[in-house]
C-alpha cells in the first residue's frame, strides 16, 4: 500500500486572496514504512511575502525569486504522487485547497478528497480535548523534532511520517508475529505451530498416587473429607 505525506508552505492563509505555495514537501510510505524516496521543491510564488509569514518558514523573497515556478514542477509533482496514493496532510483541508488552486490555474485535474488521510482528524478523535498540533504529537510519541526551528515542508512530513505510524498503531501496525528477545534475536520471523494435536494421557504411577494420598491426610478439615 503506497501513501504519500504532504506539506506544503505558502505566502499566506488563503489561495482566493491571491496567496501561493513556497514550498512542497512528500514523503513516500510503503505499507505505513518510509522507503527513502522524498520530493521537494522550492517556489516562486510570483508575489512577495511580508515579514510575518517569512518568520513562521524562514523563507525569504530572495530565496524564491529564481525558483522554479509551480507550473513548471506540477507534472513531476503529480508523477511523484501517483493516481492512487493516499496523501497523508496534517490539517488536509488548508493543504489542499493550495494545492487544487495552483493545479487548476495551470489545466491540471484538482486532488479529490477521497485520497486524503488527514492526521489531525485522527489525533483529534484518539485524544479529544487535546492539543494535536505537530509540535505536541511529536512530543507525545517522542519524536525528535528537535530540528524544527521553523516550518519547512519536507521536513514536517517527515516528522508527520512518524507521528502517522505512532497514530496508526506504533512501528508495528497489525503485525501478528511476536519479536524474540534480544539476546536470541534473529531477522527470521517467529513461526508458531498452530497445528492440532491429539492430547496426551499422563497416569500418576503407584508410587505418585500413594504418595499424594500421604499428603491429603496431613490436611487438616479437609472438604472432601468432610462427611455430612
Amino acid at each position: 500500500m503506497r501513501e504519500i505525506v504532504l506539506d506544503t508552505e505558502t505566502t499566506g492563509l488563503d489561495p482566493a486572496q491571491g496567496d501561493r505555495i513556497v514550498e512542497i514537501g512528500c514523503v513516500e510510505l510503503e505499507n505505513h514504512m518510509p522507503t527513502g524516496r522524498t520530493f521537494q521543491e522550492y517556489l516562486n510564488p510570483e508575489r512577495l511575502m511580508g515579514e510575518d509569514v517569512i518568520k513562521i518558514h524562514g523563507i525569504t523573497n530572495e530565496f524564491v525569486q529564481d525558483k522554479p515556478k509551480f507550473r513548471e514542477v506540477a507534472d513531476r509533482f503529480l508523477d511523484f504522487i501517483g493516481t492512487d496514493a493516499k496523501l497523508v496532510i496534517h490539517n488536509a483541508a488548508f493543504d489542499i485547497r493550495f494545492l487544487n488552486a495552483e493545479l487548476t490555474a495551470c489545466g491540471r485535474e484538482p486532488i479529490s478528497d477521497d485520497r486524503v488521510i488527514d492526521t489531525l482528524i485522527i489525533a483529534r478523535r484518539k485524544f479529544p480535548g487535546s492539543r494535536v498540533n505537530l509540535n505536541d504529537l511529536c512530543k507525545r510519541f517522542n519524536v525528535d523534532a528537535s530540528a524544527r526551528t521553523v516550518h519547512g515542508a519536507l521536513l514536517d512530513s517527515e516528522l508527520l511520517a512518524e507521528v502517522y505510524l505512532e497514530l496508526m498503531g506504533g512501528r508495528e501496525p497489525g503485525l501478528v508475529l511476536q519479536t524474540v528477545n534480544s539476546s536470541s534475536r534473529t531477522d527470521k520471523p517467529v513461526v508458531v505451530d498452530t497445528s492440532y494435536h491429539e492430547p496426551r494421557s499422563f497416569p500418576p504411577s503407584p508410587d505418585e498416587l500413594e504418595a499424594h494420598q500421604a499428603f491429603l491426610t496431613k490436611i487438616p478439615d479437609a472438604v472432601w473429607n468432610t462427611e455430612e
